[in-house]
């Protein structure tokens, strides 16, 4: 062997028992850490989920028109074209799109006109809003230089009552990415505490918790929404029924999660940490909160990540539907019920666009939680 491998081997061997020393001297919270960032799907996932609620804070600074302005002269106009290039050198720029009916489809057709080029410039003014919901503006990430007010830049084209799909999408992600948030805190609350509450004492409090659970988890769900939604007054507005929606999805959503929490609570209440602190005079919530919840946190994270992408779907479905939310209201369900036959999905494919960030962030939400629930538990092997 010779001398320079010898020291590699040496400082291979330093740097394992460095390493090792540090583990063993690590707090939980650097431990969980530590295997979080093992697990790259995950941390991967994290950042597109982070993207999609940055997206979803700045929307209307990325919007290039607003989500619910229509014209009919540009009903189901197709996305742009954008030219990177002009005359050899860098400038993106579109051509304004010209409508005129096909002589023998009589569909509208939607061409360029080479003799109207507008070019993209960053920071560009627009309709008013409020960013952060707080600061009044008027700047938008792109805009067109030189073009009339009332031309808009159609990244994903429009819709059949010519609103810009990409600003109605990122409009679309503040519902429907903040719904799955409201909801899960609703479920999780109950859960936790009905099941809590329901695995502690026992019972006839666990048997009378345990019933409305089968009831509740017996009962048809679409049907439940259909009657549900029909019972929502017309005249709500859409905060309202966004909070209404949220808070019937919940009501199947915490089921799950409170048999998870009453089977490890009749588990726990038996061992000794807890009969110690019930002993030393800890409270009811204490003893539950501080005590016996963090003993099993990889399961509540695991169930809230799964349960977040099930509301988000939910809503989706419901809004698809028509049981959900409406008009003016926008979410994905909303959007995506433009693309309900086989007809508008075969000549205005980009209607279907919706259903791209829903499949990313149901996969990126489930890839998550299985990251966290094994970062939960770090001295599980």
């Amino acid at each position: 062997m010779t001398v320079q491998s010898e020291a590699a081997t040496v400082a291979d061997i330093g740097g394992a028992a460095v390493k090792s020393e540090r583990i063993e001297i690590a707090t939980p919270r650097q431990l969980m850490w530590l295997r979080f960032r093992k697990h790259k799907l995950a941390v991967a996932s994290a950042v597109v989920l982070l993207g999609f609620y940055l997206i979803a804070l700045i929307a209307p600074f990325l919007a290039t028109a607003e989500p619910n302005k229509s014209e009919a002269q540009r009903s189901l106009m197709p996305p742009v074209t954008v030219h990177w290039f002009d005359d050899g050198q860098f400038a993106p720029h579109v051509f304004k799109m010209v409508g005129k009916r096909d002589p023998k489809t009589f569909r509208r057709v939607y061409v360029e006109d080479p003799t109207q080029k507008f070019p993209l410039h960053l920071f560009g003014r627009g309709f008013e809003y409020k960013l952060f919901w707080l600061i009044p503006t008027d700047i938008h990430l792109l805009g067109l230089e030189n073009a009339p007010i009332d031309e808009n830049l159609f990244l994903l084209g429009t819709d059949v009552q010519g609103r810009d799909v990409f600003s109605r999408l990122l409009f679309a992600t503040q519902v429907s990415m903040s719904i799955g948030l409201v909801g899960v805190s609703i479920s999780l609350f109950l859960g936790i505490v009905l099941g809590g509450i329901s695995g502690f004492f026992g019972g006839l409090v666990d048997t009378a918790i345990q019933r409305v659970i089968e009831i509740l988890r017996s009962i048809p769900t679409i049907p439940l929404w259909m009657g549900l939604a029909a019972a929502l007054p017309q005249g709500w507005s859409a905060v309202q029924i966004y909070f209404a929606i949220s808070i019937i999805i919940s009501i199947f959503g915490w089921t799950e999660l409170a048999r998870v929490v009453r089977g490890r609570f009749l588990a726990l209440r038996q061992e000794d940490f807890v009969m110690a602190a019930r002993l030393c005079g800890a409270s009811l919530p204490r003893t539950i909160f501080r005590h016996m919840l963090p003993s099993f946190l990889s399961h509540i994270i695991a169930a809230s990540t799964l349960a977040i992408p099930e509301m988000i779907i939910a809503e989706t479905a419901l809004s698809f539907l028509g049981l959900g939310l409406a008009p003016p209201a926008v979410s994905y369900g909303v959007m995506l019920q433009a693309a309900q036959n086989v007809q508008t999905i075969a000549t205005t494919p980009w209607l279907m666009v919706p259903a791209i960030p829903i499949t990313i962030a149901v996969l990126a939400f489930n890839f998550l939680g299985d990251g966290l629930r094994d970062a939960a538990d770090p001295y599980s092997q």
